[in-house]
């Protein structure tokens, strides 16, 4: 039980830290623009199948050992623009957000749950608790945001901006938890 009120105590400051970087401070919007024309919409719904995810220009799996294919799109990406499409033919209110919160909050409170399990396991100290929870953080930063600036052009901006929420908010919530696991313990 130590261990899921120190990951809700996490999760909750984490979740707090979110709503701040993204609703007072700038980081959840760097890197994000407006278009200026979204005639391209219906465009979209033309153009693509199904809801997924889209490179454009793309090439099909099946054609990536066709040779002729891959130097003709390499010839079409090397002289066009690039866009990354998270495609959804259904549209979605943004602004009613109630499912989405409560699935945030979800996630967070397990990482944190999933943080005090792994620093309840021998790791001694305020300080220490923290910083293995800030590496955590790196660490997911490491595997999932620099392959999508790398491999899918995510902004630059855009990916140390989540590098700095991340960073900050598991410090933040990295406290509670080693604050909440620490209680108790001999004083040295």
């Amino acid at each position: 039980m130590r261990i899921v009120i120190a990951g809700l105590l996490a999760g909750i400051v984490v979740f707090i830290w979110g709503a701040l970087s993204h609703m007072v401070l700038p980081l959840g919007h760097v890197g994000f623009n407006d278009a200026r024309d979204e005639s391209a919409l219906p465009v979209l719904q033309s153009s693509l199948p199904e809801e997924g995810v889209y490179m454009l220009p793309g090439l099909p799996i099946d054609q990536w050992g066709d040779q002729a294919a891959v130097a003709e799109y390499a010839k079409r990406a090397t002289d066009s623009p690039f866009a990354f499409v998270i495609y959804q033919p259904e549209g979605r209110d943004p602004m009613n957000m109630g499912a989405q919160l409560g699935i945030q909050f979800l996630v967070v409170v397990l990482a944190g749950i999933l943080a005090a399990w792994i620093v309840s396991q021998g790791v001694q100290g305020f300080a220490r608790r923290v910083l293995s929870v800030v590496a955590m953080a790196v660490f997911a930063w490491l595997l999932i945001s620099l392959p999508y600036w790398n491999w899918y052009r995510f902004p630059l901006d855009f990916t140390l901006a989540a590098l700095v929420e991340n960073v900050v908010g598991w410090a933040l919530g990295g406290m509670a938890l080693a604050w909440w696991l620490g209680r108790g313990e001999r004083r040295a």
